[in-house]
């Protein structure tokens, strides 16, 4: 389903982009229906239960990844310019790994955000009878209307990509991470299921869309006969091994 060496996920092509995006629509549509009870059902859990999901919840927050690759990224960086031969190239590999990862999971999330700025669509505790579907578009402050898609769920699945991409064995326990907290968007009363999946396809395809650009430009992957391979870290690797 999600071939990690191919440029995109889910057999995605240009010719099937279209089909799989309507798909999505369909899916989305059906989900709908779905998203009160489940709603609902998960905020009714134990609140011995509902506790251990609003510690998952937390782990979807995109700082504790963005703000120490960003330092990574600018300091190794800085580093590599004052220093020369296989330390300058360690630093250099260092930089561009950790851009990797701040820009595989910020760009999904900032897509993530202005979206659910743009649509607004009202979070569960906005949900009545009466008024079932609400929304406020463009209410750029106005944090109960930012529910589709789910902000969380995309960290969440972007970061479990970009590990997947740079360290495959990691696939599994990331995605089934990235789920867990992606579940814990519905149940702690923030996400209806249909925004937590809007959000996990948005950061799969943004940490696609991002390692692509790094194939193109050479940086970190390869692109290569039997599909996209990570560089190995040749330098940074001797640089450990000496110490």
């Amino acid at each position: 389903m999600i071939d990690l060496s191919k440029p995109w996920p889910f057999g995605l092509t240009r010719r099937r982009a279209p089909w799989f995006f309507l798909g999505f629509v369909v899916l989305i549509a059906a989900l709908h229906l779905l998203d009160r009870p489940l709603s609902a059902w998960g905020q009714g859990l134990p609140d011995s239960v509902r506790a251990v999901f609003f510690w998952i919840t937390e782990w979807g927050k995109s700082d504790w990844i963005l703000i120490p690759t960003f330092i990574a990224w600018l300091a190794a960086w800085l580093l590599s310019l004052l220093t020369r031969d296989n330390l300058r190239l360690a630093l250099r590999e260092l930089a561009v790994l950790a851009g990797f990862i701040f820009l595989g999971v910020g760009l999904p999330g900032l897509v993530s955000t202005l979206l659910k700025r743009a649509i607004g669509r009202g979070r569960p505790e906005t949900w009545t009878s009466e008024m079932p579907l609400s929304f406020q578009s463009f209410n750029w402050s106005a944090y109960n209307y930012q529910s589709f898609p789910s902000g969380h769920s995309t960290t969440a699945f972007a970061f479990a990509a970009v590990l997947a991409f740079l360290w495959p064995k990691a696939f599994w326990p990331a995605m089934l991470f990235a789920a867990a907290i992606a579940v814990s968007r519905v149940i702690v009363g923030e996400h209806y299921p249909t925004d937590i999946t809007a959000g996990a396809l948005l950061g799969v395809l943004g940490a696609y869309a991002v390692r692509q650009l790094f194939v193109s430009r050479g940086w970190l992957f390869a692109a290569t006969a039997s599909g996209t391979e990570r560089r190995p870290f040749a330098a940074l690797r001797t640089l450990l091994v000496r110490q």
